[in-house]
């Protein structure tokens, strides 16, 4: 896949193309519906499918008190985009002065001059422009007079069932991501994604509690990537920088039963080899930590005999529960 940060990185005469365009925070099942078409669509037109993102999320510029948490980093919407087949990813800076271009002059300078596109695939429910005065019929005028056709999608997205709704299904979104990941739901939000939530980080060092307790843990930076799910203790698992995956316990949270603890996400790496053991040391590595399950809220317990009795019991249920993992998600 091409990934370009800017306009000006496009090389001149790459095309003929077809386009869409949004934020993708997830890469969701209905993202992933989205870009299914889209793949079909070039290909049905002998050209290349380009999505075109945005980086910072627009809220983060326009309104940062109502900006959304980001579901994922940008390394991780890179990378997962690139498994959907596309040919090329333009993340472009958002800036205010990119927001201020009319429709036309948005559409002719990114669409037309820079990515020589034939076709456009939107949602009826798109918005493009200064103060997003761009809209389907917009679009299609666009299309018409600068020569590339408009594709909208009935449903920008598919749906799920759910036992939550009167209807029975709901819309895969970003905010029915959000939503599970603050309950904790990982298993929802997993269903939603089509693959387990992740967050990316480096491994810092603790209070080495955990190691007191012999349960050490790998505890990622609070600059780490990805939405933090509700406070608890989770099934799932930890990929190194060499991508072997382990499994492993993960909290998050403050750990109740010690006093002066700030939130944290860390990971206890399971039933490592004998001979890993004295070598596997994950500080300064930027790992990955994915969530399959939720085991149990966080819990202060009366002291570090209770608390060692419930992390046993925490390992036998992780290894248990990944033992049977699904890896796909429906």
């Amino acid at each position: 896949m091409f990934y370009w940060r800017d306009l000006a990185d496009v090389p001149e005469g790459f095309g003929p193309t077809v386009v869409t365009i949004g934020n993708f925070d997830g890469v969701h099942r209905g993202h992933q519906s989205v870009l299914q078409q889209l793949v079909a669509a070039a290909s049905e037109r002998g050209a290349a499918a380009v999505v075109v993102s945005f980086e910072p999320h627009p809220l983060q510029v326009h309104r940062p008190e109502d900006a959304p948490e980001l579901i994922m980093g940008l390394q991780d919407r890179v990378e997962t985009l690139a498994d959907t087949g596309i040919d090329g990813l333009l993340m472009m800076h958002y800036t205010l002065e990119l927001a201020s271009q009319t429709p036309e002059e948005f559409v002719r300078s990114v669409f037309v001059d820079g990515l020589r596109a034939k076709a456009v695939v939107i949602g009826h429910d798109v918005r493009f422009g200064r103060g997003n005065s761009g809209d389907l019929s917009t679009m299609e005028s666009l299309g018409e007079r600068l020569g590339f056709d408009v594709i909208a999608i009935d449903d920008f997205g598919s749906s799920l069932r759910t036992s939550t709704t009167a209807q029975g299904e709901r819309r895969c979104s970003s905010t029915w991501v959000r939503e599970a990941l603050e309950a904790g739901d990982v298993t929802t939000a997993a269903r939603i994604l089509g693959r387990p939530h992740r967050m990316r980080g480096e491994v810092i060092h603790g209070a080495a509690r955990g190691r007191e307790l012999g349960f050490p843990t790998a505890n990622l930076s609070p600059e780490a990537t990805g939405f933090i799910p509700a406070d608890g203790v989770y099934a799932g698992w930890l990929i190194d920088s060499s991508q072997v995956r382990w499994p492993a316990a993960i909290s998050v949270g403050s750990n109740p039963t010690f006093e002066g603890v700030s939130r944290q996400v860390e990971a206890h790496v399971i039933d490592r080899p004998k001979e890993e053991v004295d070598v596997f040391d994950l500080y300064g590595q930027t790992v990955i930590v994915e969530f399959v399950r939720r085991l149990r809220g966080m819990v202060a317990y009366r002291g570090p005999e209770a608390l060692v009795e419930q992390m046993r019991l925490d390992v036998d249920e992780t290894r248990s529960v990944l033992s049977t993992e699904q890896r796909t998600y429906g």
